[in-house]
């Protein structure tokens, strides 16, 4: 999994905002915020990254049970999903 091209995580007064540019702001108007947990995830995504890798890397750096990590993880991809924001390739 990866997330699209043309999308950047940006720190923008002590927040984290996915901003579009290039072709793809002509298509996805505006931006989205994350938390510190959605910008590891997007920076994981970013890199491109398995499932798998991605909650095992969430184990490793949170203090969080497997059940929570992988609700979150799954919550995360189904709002980038349908946003159509990651690339499954």
């Amino acid at each position: 999994m990866k997330t699209k091209k043309g999308f950047m995580l940006r720190s923008v007064a002590g927040r984290h905002v996915v901003v579009a540019i290039g072709k793809a702001s002509v298509e996805f108007n505006g931006l989205i915020t994350l938390n510190d947990t959605g910008a590891y995830i997007w920076e994981k995504l970013s890199k491109g990254i398995t499932y798998d890798a991605l909650l095992e890397g969430m184990l490793a750096d949170y203090e969080v049970d497997e059940a929570t990590a992988r609700a979150g993880i799954d919550s995360f991809l189904e709002t980038a999903r349908s946003a159509n924001l990651i690339d499954e390739d």
